[in-house]
């Protein structure tokens, strides 16, 4: 029987090998493993929940307009018969260039440069437009669902049971008065997954990784949500905030940061992300390791919800930077 290292290599067309896989790190949505073969490496991506053509139309696209923009990002190659998401023993897997580096610095003036002129190449390209944001960028789970799922979880016997009781009762309604829809005129295609872990630093620069999230959505969000991950979060640095909006504004970047409000796909994905991540920990069809993975997420999340004092502080010191 082949390997799945020999198999994967057969679709893509990347000759005899031999080939072998290793893992490399595990995301919340897939398994990356580095194939490696013929003095290559490329990057596979395992989707753990599955995957289409259709569901990866836009990252195609935005990968395509950020080649042209001079963006450094991994290409998404097709298979034999073109197709960029591949059907191989029940699972969806992707595969794309292996790019070396380090993570990124977010205290690296250099990297908050390299960001804040990177959102705003992104948002000038994709401006203009169309279509509705995805609901995990707009909405949160309502009282009712969290009840819901309360019950589940104390049911299941988790031991974070009573700490997410506690985030249902003070946190959740506290960030939920944040989260609304986008109005229309200032939407942009973009990649809305712009992290310090999403980004590799090699000798030529940094490289952007992971656009599976790429799609619509209001440029003041997107931009909002970067701002507050890569100035330090709640311990945000003064500095490093007006750093990363002097380069997006410097970079032709027309979104603007004035209020809590702005944030409102931070506190959006956060929200959702502890719901769905407490749903994958009591999930009798996940396995053990997707449990396990979903459990530590919710306790970790929960450590590390933003606080609305601090974004408040946070928005304050970029005023002057508009």
């Amino acid at each position: 029987m082949r390997s799945a290292a020999d198999l994967i290599a057969d679709t893509y067309g990347l000759g005899a090998g031999p080939w072998t896989m290793t893992p490399v790190t595990r995301g919340a949505l897939g398994q990356i493993w580095r194939l490696t073969g013929n003095g290559t490496s490329w990057a596979v991506k395992e989707l753990l929940f599955g995957g289409s053509e259709e569901q990866s139309r836009q990252e195609i696209e935005l990968l395509a307009a950020a080649e042209e923009l001079g963006i450094s990002a991994p290409r998404l190659l097709p298979n034999r018969d073109g197709v960029h998401v591949s059907q191989l023993d029940g699972s969806a897997v992707k595969l794309y260039d292996w790019v070396a580096g380090t993570q990124a610095d977010p205290t690296d003036p250099a990297v908050l440069g390299w960001c804040g002129r990177t959102l705003a190449l992104l948002h000038r390209a994709g401006e203009g437009a169309t279509g509705t944001p995805h609901v995990w960028y707009e909405a949160c789970p309502q009282d009712s669902d969290w009840a819901v799922l309360h019950k589940e979880v104390r049911r299941a016997g988790m031991p974070w049971a009573d700490e997410l009781g506690r985030f249902i009762d003070t946190r959740a309604p506290e960030l939920a008065r944040y989260v609304s829809p986008s109005g229309p005129g200032d939407l942009v295609v973009s990649h809305l997954d712009m992290q310090p872990q999403n980004v590799l630093v090699g000798p030529a620069g940094p490289t952007l990784l992971d656009w599976e999230n790429a799609g619509p959505i209001a440029a003041e969000r997107e931009l909002a949500h970067a701002l507050y991950v890569w100035a330090g979060r709640d311990d945000f640095t003064a500095g490093s905030a007006r750093r990363l909006v002097r380069a997006y504004v410097d970079a032709g970047g027309r979104a603007t940061v004035r209020s809590l409000d702005s944030f409102s796909m931070l506190f959006a994905t956060d929200l959702n992300f502890v719901k769905v991540q407490a749903e994958g920990a009591i999930d009798p069809e996940a396995t053990p390791a997707q449990r396990e993975f979903a459990s530590r997420k919710v306790v970790d999340t929960l450590a590390s919800l933003p606080d609305p004092a601090a974004v408040s502080r946070l928005t304050e010191a970029v005023e002057g930077e508009w």
